[in-house]
């Protein structure tokens, strides 16, 4: 058994919301970062699961005539049945609704009730009913609406028990001052921080006005408000009454991956409630961005919310999961579009992964009958790619330790790169024909399956459902369930002798058909010749007007690939990704940064311009730089790939 542990926790999704990419985004995301966890050799349990319980749910049960658990159950089995096919691999799933998590919450009411931090009294304000929340007139937004949904509240009057969360404003915030990691990124950080200086004002923590909840021990009429009786779930399913081992073996969480709307009930509602049990404090709350569709935030009365099992049946899991880990850098917002997901399958799935493993295996095939043989020789070249291959597994390692799931895919793609130019550089074919080759044939042959199955152990917390196959036509023999972060540290490790299987495309290209131009329009017979346009007069002292401004199309790209131009002093080629097109472009940078430092930064692109050839190569565009005169440095940006900067 591993001796190391790592608990990681998704929200447990309220049943009323129809499933939308956001869902899958965040248990995506915990979900690699699980698997890469038991790759290194920890201990996992991973949760995530349902909140059922609440004035929305009962309302919208009766609406349809059943009983509040027979609706969530309806909606729950949906959420379930999408994990499996998003091959999510939680160890639990936790319904708020079940006996084990009724008892841990009621036990937490008495001890927060003995210890004086509980009390009744009279709750009269204003309530959100579809985020489940109180507010101030102080918090509401500029309409008089809730600050998170924007949709009206209503004010309440009833009897409430309350708990004494501004008891603990000053210990919530030393805490965080104390430990930086506490609360990630560091924007949800701040906000927290900013939030808690304004003051806390005591939480209420039941109601009367329904009764589909956990009831108040001792005073039933009351049932246990949604926030305290969902956040409890993270212990509840660790163990905290039925598995006294298990708990002390997994709590505290090491994180919470929570979406930034949520951040501020789980990293100061949740840990008071922790304090005041005397129970740790969770290691990290992670709060993820949210998934921008097409440039706007995701909105059932927009008619934009995109649902992932149509996604699923079109694309396939890993190609979905793929797209949403790569694209978006865990903590900030994120673009999604069609256009950008068939841009990545085709390049980074078809063309990058998929035709290396291709070629390799055709060329396997066709010089060596299908055996992996020997490595016996050993160039500069093969020196470099072994070498790459290393520094992979070491910055790929604290990538993804540090869960910084984009820039660890982006370095697994540099080394798909670099295994693509291996070939070029190699040309195996060349080899071939010639017999005095045969054992340089044999050590590229056996480097490129060597970098295939490093490559499948990185990518497998990504793409689950996509190893095995590269694993089955690799024809390696070891389950690849036993397969470990240790066994591609060492290089080496496809066994001589191996017979591969059998080559097949694992994505195939995915052709986009392009709407037919409009038919011109025939000139009529004595048709007024057009007015011409009136020339603009020439600028004065260098000042344009907005309409000539206009005329500059600029775009973010992300870097992809750079390297110095030879015989160049400051020369950089740039391979630019604007998410549905790959560009190359010439910047006079490289005195200001290494090709390194310069792979996966989002940059402004000119993307309009005229074509250029620089010492040789064709620059399509120009990346925005500032200079003071002697330091130069890029013009960056967090936004996703191929945005329009306006």
């Amino acid at each position: 058994m591993a001796n190391k542990t790592f608990y990681i926790t998704t929200p447990i999704y309220y049943p009323s919301a129809k499933l939308h990419i956001g869902h899958a985004y965040c248990t995506t995301i915990a979900d690699a970062t699980a698997r890469f966890k038991r790759l290194a050799g920890y201990d996992v349990f991973f949760l995530t699961g349902s909140d059922e319980h609440g004035q929305k749910i009962q309302q919208a049960a009766e609406k349809e005539g059943v009983t509040p658990i027979e609706y969530v159950d309806k909606i729950v089995a949906g959420f379930q049945a999408l994990w499996k096919r998003l091959h999510i691999s939680n160890d639990d799933f936790l319904r708020t609704s079940e006996p084990r998590h009724h008892r841990v919450v009621q036990e937490f009411f008495r001890r927060a009730k003995a210890k004086g931090d509980v009390y009744k009294g009279e709750y009269t304000g204003l309530y959100c009913t579809p985020c489940e929340s109180y507010w101030t007139e102080l918090q509401l937004d500029e309409n008089g609406c809730c600050p998170d949904c924007h949709r009206p509240v209503e004010q309440v009057s009833e009897e409430a028990y309350f708990f004494k969360l501004s008891n603990y404003a000053d210990r919530l915030l030393a805490h965080i001052e104390a430990n930086p990691e506490f609360i990630q990124p560091v924007s949800r950080r701040n906000e927290m921080i900013s939030f808690i200086k304004q003051g806390l004002d005591d939480l209420c923590i039941s109601r009367t006005s329904f009764d589909w909840g956990i009831p108040v021990p001792d005073d039933e009429k009351h049932v246990i408000y949604v926030w305290f009786d969902a956040l409890t779930n993270y212990v509840t399913a660790a163990g905290f009454f039925d598995d006294p081992e298990k708990f002390k073996k997994f709590w505290p969480a090491d994180v919470h991956l929570v979406g930034k709307e949520i951040v501020r009930f789980h990293s100061i509602i949740w840990p008071a409630i922790l304090m005041s049990l005397e129970l740790p404090l969770p290691k990290q709350i992670y709060g993820h961005g949210w998934l921008i569709v097409d440039g706007d935030k995701m909105s059932k009365s927009k008619g934009n919310v995109v649902d992932p099992n149509l996604l699923i049946d079109e694309f396939g899991a890993d190609a979905i999961r793929y797209f949403l880990l790569r694209e978006i850098a865990l903590g900030q917002d994120g673009n999604f579009s069609r256009d950008a997901l068939i841009g990545r399958i085709n390049a980074d799935l078809a063309n990058d992964l998929g035709n290396l493993l291709h070629r390799t295996l055709n060329m396997i095939g066709k010089f060596q009958d299908g055996v992996i043989e020997a490595a016996t020789t050993k160039s500069a070249v093969d020196e470099d790619l072994i070498a790459h291959a290393g520094e992979l597994v070491r910055d790929y390692s604290d990538a993804m330790e540090k869960m910084e799931l984009s820039r660890a895919i982006k370095l697994l793609w540099a080394f798909i790169g670099r295994a693509n130019k291996y070939i070029d550089e190699t040309a195996p074919w060349a080899l071939a024909k010639d017999a005095a080759k045969k054992s340089e044939l044999a050590t590229v042959m056996y480097n490129l399956a060597e970098s295939l199955r490093v490559i499948s152990v990185l990518v497998s917390p990504f793409m689950p459902e996509t190893v095995p196959k590269i694993w089955a036509q690799l024809g390696m023999a070891q389950d690849f369930a036993s397969v470990r972060l240790e066994d591609v540290k060492t290089w080496g490790g496809v066994p001589a002798g191996q017979h591969i299987g059998e080559a097949e495309q694992l994505f195939p290209r995915i052709e986009v058909e392009k709407e037919a131009p409009a038919p011109k329009e025939k000139p009529e017979k004595q048709k007024a010749a057009p007015k011409q346009e009136k020339k603009a007069e020439p600028a004065e002292n260098g000042v344009i007007t907005i309409d000539e401004f206009k005329k500059t199309e600029l775009r973010v790209a992300e870097v992809t690939a750079a390297e110095r131009i030879p015989k160049t002093d400051k020369l950089m080629k740039l391979t630019l990704s604007l998410g549905d097109e790959t560009r190359e472009v010439v910047s006079g940078i490289a005195d200001a940064y290494t090709a390194e430092e310069l792979v996966g930064k989002h940059v402004v692109l000119v993307a309009n311009l005229k074509p250029a050839k620089l010492r040789g190569v064709i620059s399509h565009g120009m990346v925005l730089a500032a200079s003071d005169g002697e330091k130069l440095k890029l013009i960056e940006t967090d936004m996703p790939a191929g945005s329009v900067v306006r």
